[in-house]
């Protein structure tokens, strides 16, 4: 029900969402949602991160560097490097870390 929970927020807000689906002592794994427009503004992955496109389309930024992934695409995401994540779409993502 996570990632339907996010879908039912996503409508009624203009942040990124985000849910915890599973965490332990050298892992976590979230669900975000971000309505078309929003952006995760510039933030660090603490640990390596993998983000997969559940739903929509979004584009990655780090630096000049942009990356733009649909629906069922995923991206390594550096550590400590500063990055942000951009709604061309409403979408949907997991983020495997650990």
């Amino acid at each position: 029900m996570i990632i339907k929970k996010i879908l039912a927020e996503l409508g009624t807000t203009d942040r990124p969402l985000s849910k915890i689906i599973k965490t332990g002592d050298s892992f976590k794994t979230m669900a975000i949602g971000l309505k078309k427009g929003v952006t995760w503004r510039d933030h660090k992955a603490i640990m390596p991160t993998k983000l997969m496109v559940m739903e929509g389309r979004v584009t990655y930024v780090q630096g000049e560097k942009k990356v733009e992934l649909d629906k069922f695409d995923d991206l390594d995401i550096p550590v400590n490097i500063v990055h942000s994540l951009q709604a061309a779409e409403n979408s949907i993502c997991i983020l495997i870390q650990g």
